[in-house]
């Protein structure tokens, strides 16, 4: 087989052991989920999920380092291209975040994220790289720039950039909460609207 098709296969099958695994984490949690059952889901013989991932625990990584970093990509350009807009910066970020928080095929993996973190070390430094450090600085960027070009007060960028993600954050653990009793989360639709709303006045000039 030449060499860029079986990195083609290998890529595929790959990102399905991370698929299936997914599924099994957030069914059985941690665990309850073994390497054996992930290649029996999958197709493919326990020894050759080794041709990919160490253990079961840097699979598990994988899989919450893709929950925790999406999906808040924005380049450089954007960052700057957004924040010039100022209060549309913060909308199109919260837009993001409300619809990671009611993206229902998240849901149970995220639950299980919150259990785990508080027993696995690896996985609190990779939420506080992938998820808490790398938003703070995204958003610590775009209110430097609202400062620099007078949209908003002058302030410490970070400060303002806990005070806004915080508030995101907990909305989203409130959703989790609710749906783990089956319980409405309609109340919470247009928080995250109206959090933009009220943090945009408290700040701008």
């Amino acid at each position: 087989m030449p060499k860029n098709r079986e990195t083609i296969k290998r890529s595929g099958t790959k990102e399905k052991i991370l698929t299936i695994a997914t599924t099994l984490f957030s069914q059985y949690g941690y665990k309850g989920t073994s390497v054996r059952k992930i290649a029996s889901e999958v197709g493919i013989r326990e020894s050759a999920i080794y041709n990919h991932y160490t253990n079961k625990e840097e699979i598990f990584l994988e899989v919450a380092k893709n929950i925790f970093s999406s999906p808040f990509s924005f380049s450089n350009e954007e960052i700057k291209e957004l924040a010039l807009r100022g209060k549309a910066f913060l909308q199109k970020y919260t837009m993001q975040y409300k619809m990671l928080t009611f993206d229902k095929s998240n849901e149970s993996m995220f639950r299980l994220l919150m259990i785990e973190l508080m027993q696995n070390k690896s996985l609190r430094e990779q939420f506080m790289s992938e998820f808490h450090n790398k938003n703070i600085q995204l958003l610590s960027e775009g209110f430097f720039i609202m400062m620099q070009n007078s949209l908003i007060r002058s302030s410490d960028p970070m400060l303002i950039a806990y005070e806004f993600i915080s508030t995101l954050f907990y909305i989203r653990l409130q959703v989790t909460l609710l749906r783990f009793d089956a319980n409405s989360t309609n109340s919470l639709s247009t928080q995250f609207e109206k959090h933009v709303d009220f943090f945009w006045e408290s700040i701008k000039i």
